[in-house]
């Protein structure tokens, strides 16, 4: 056969897969294969920074949970390899100084509690590190990779671990569940607090038992989230810095950086003179200097953090970075001590920059796309990062220090990210409340033709100062909301973080005249555009988003219907929130009643008219379930036609695959009966 032939042959051979191929490329995000990406999380790096451990979560649809290995990878790149298989989940991996063991937390077999498993970097099987029954989280190796520290939430009266399994057990035995409060918080966000404390414990590698590092000295740490922010290990191994509140009062809160012996000892309050709450302590390599970040508004969680740097040589201190108007989120030093590398909020973007230590200059090294979780090891340094985008979901990437060029390190969703077609993306401004500019994002429907018109589904998002960046998520997802047939839109109203805190801090105390005008002007924009049709809007978002759905409904507006998920809709109700016993900011309900009430959306029930998808989960601590409930039977008591979906065993976020699929398509069905999807 001549060769001219012969390729003709082999390309008709292919025409059949290539034609599948491009089947499958045509095929839009839906909220299925969503559910069937592996959930990529944070990496550690080992000590030479040539490799990198992570979990990788997937999805059992019958059983309906998820199950999480960890994998290791080299950082130039190459092929990941699975480095665990039992059944639950494997996580917060940690390597050991000397590079031999990689830490890890899991609850095999008989544990009853998550609890410390070590893995020989040169093969072979985990095994379990003591047996600690109240479990345990967050380790970090001490330097010299004979001890691991980790968090237990325990009895303060209760030395013998023993003693400690044995209350566990009672308990959970018991037929009476009754829980008492002298003091908040009673819960947090899916679930009631008992009566432990969280503790900061040093367990021998080789064995033996552990031993209470923060028990002994009056402080707590957070009885709320925990995780590996909470504490640190000075790199001599012989001091601890953690977080603590010392408000005794449990509406007050003010969390401090202590540091205390490694050994135990007395804690000393470093951050006694803001009344802020200071967090995230990092020791530098060097073991000069005491990274933490700075809060200075009490009450304000939107309040910008700063990064402080406490010379531990003289105590001096000092601001880094103080000239820019950003919060400093997610940092992680180099290895040399000279610099830091932070995930930055930054006008709708998570990006990586540079700061250096010596005068806080500072430079963002990547652009469009999210990252999080940054890991810096070895030298020269590797950083390598979760990168994230509204058409990618978290990938694992060695990022260069120098010009943030990427290398993708994991390739668990390559084939089946390859096989869905994503819509558009652009970022507009246009001109919110006042005339100020709004930054939205925008996503097109897959095939998206602007000779034509395409209805709008608007999305409200929470906080309501968490400004949307170009990251992924399965739960709101807008590639899902646009492979139904809409252009969809977030954009970040007055009060969003990551455009300074003039404007995050704008809204307070009125946080609905801004946020409601800037999704007016939002809706007018599109309106404005010959590729939308103005009658097919609608509006929906969750939490704080819920709240500005509900403000919208008593006030005018162009939207058909609207979605509100575990939407504040009483201000009133907040006060059974997970936070609500903390001191507001500004004013309490009883002390100017009349303006309290004008930033409740239940006060504006009597204009009620739109119809409203609300949403709730019986375990929603942030906003308890009776948000839901009132404003359900509110819009039913005005004759506005709406529809409660309950989910019993969801919390503030739909998290369960099956449950998610439901919620997906009971909004979807909402979105076609009052604005039907699709070009027209």
């Amino acid at each position: 056969m001549q060769p001219a032939r012969r390729l003709i042959a082999a390309l008709l051979a292919l025409a059949p897969f290539v034609a599948q191929a491009a089947d499958v490329a045509a095929t839009p995000l839906s909220a299925e294969t969503m559910w069937k990406i592996q959930r990529v999380g944070d990496p550690a790096l080992s000590p030479d920074g040539r490799q990198a451990v992570f979990p990788v979560t997937v999805y059992d649809e019958e059983q309906d949970k998820g199950e999480a290995d960890l994998y290791l990878v080299a950082t130039s790149g190459g092929a990941s390899r699975r480095l665990t298989s039992m059944p639950g989940k494997e996580s917060e991996a940690a390597w050991s100084p000397d590079g031999r063991w990689i830490a890890f937390v899991a609850k095999r077999s008989d544990d009853k509690e998550s609890q410390l498993y070590v893995l020989p970097t040169d093969g072979g099987e985990a095994t379990k590190v003591g047996d600690i029954p109240t479990g345990v989280s967050a380790p970090k190796w001490f330097p010299d990779s004979k001890r691991i520290a980790c968090i237990s939430r325990v009895w303060p009266d209760l030395t013998d671990w023993q003693k400690a399994g044995e209350r566990m057990k009672e308990r959970a035995d018991s037929k009476m569940k009754a829980q008492a409060w002298s003091r908040p918080p009673i819960a947090y966000w899916d679930h009631w607090i008992d009566d432990r404390q969280a503790h900061v414990f040093s367990i021998p590698f080789e064995g033996g038992a552990p031993t209470a590092v923060t028990l002994g000295t009056g402080f707590e740490l957070t009885r709320k989230e925990l995780d590996g922010h909470a504490y640190d290990i000075a790199p001599d191994g012989t001091e601890i810095a953690f977080v603590a509140d010392i408000d005794p009062t449990g509406v007050d809160q003010n969390f401090d950086v202590f540091v205390v012996p490694a050994a135990g000892g007395q804690a000393r309050n470093l951050t006694a003179d803001n009344s802020g709450n200071d967090a995230n302590p990092l020791y530098s390599p060097d073991g000069r200097w005491l990274l933490h970040t700075r809060q200075t508004i009490k009450g304000f969680y939107g309040d910008q953090r700063q990064a402080w740097l406490i010379d531990r040589k003289n105590d001096a201190r000092r601001r880094l970075a103080a000239d820019w108007d950003r919060s400093l989120d997610g940092m992680v030093w180099t290895p040399d001590s000279k610099t830091i590398f932070a995930a930055i909020d930054d006008a709708g973007t998570e990006r990586v920059h540079r700061i250096e230590i010596a005068n806080g200059r500072h430079a963002p090294i990547t652009t469009t796309s999210s990252f999080s979780s940054l890991a810096i090891e070895g030298s020269p340094a590797t950083l390598v990062g979760l990168r994230k985008s509204f058409s990618e979901p978290p990938t694992l990437v060695h990022i260069n220090t120098r010009d943030g060029d990427v290398t993708n390190l994991s390739d668990q969703n390559d084939a089946l990210i390859a096989g869905v077609t994503f819509g558009k993306i652009e970022s507009v401004i246009y001109q919110g409340s006042g005339g100020a500019d709004i930054q939205m994002w925008v996503v097109y429907p897959p095939g998206f033709d602007p000779a034509k018109k395409y209805p709008l589904y608007l999305l409200l998002h929470g906080g309501p100062h968490n400004g949307i960046t170009n990251s992924w998520t399965s739960r709101w997802n807008a590639q899902v909301f646009a492979s139904w047939g809409y252009v969809v839109a977030w954009h970040n109203f007055h009060g969003s973080s990551g455009f300074g805190q003039a404007f995050t801090d704008s809204i307070n105390p009125d946080r609905i005249t801004k946020p409601y005008q800037d999704t007016i002007r939002a809706a007018e924009w599109f309106a404005s555009k010959p590729w939308i049709d103005r009658d097919r809007l609608i509006a929906g978002g969750g939490s704080y988003g819920g709240f500005l759905a509900a403000t919208l409904n008593g006030k005018p507006h162009p939207f058909k219907a609207l979605v509100a998920h575990a939407a504040v809709y009483s201000e009133y109700a907040q006060y059974g929130a997970d936070y609500g016993a903390g001191k507001r900011r500004f004013f309490e309900a009883w002390e100017r009643p009349e303006e309290f009430a004008r930033y409740s959306p239940s006060s504006y029930a009597g204009n009620f008219a739109t119809p409203t998808l609300v949403i709730v989960g019986e375990l929603d601590q942030r906003v308890p379930l009776n948000n839901g409930i009132e404003l359900f039977n509110t819009l039913k008591n005005r004759g506005v036609e709406s529809r409660l979906v309950y989910f019993p065993d969801e919390n503030h976020w739909i998290l369960k695959r099956q449950n998610s699929l439901y919620w997906y398509q009971e909004v979807r069905d909402w979105l076609a009966h009052y604005a039907p999807a699709g070009a027209r």
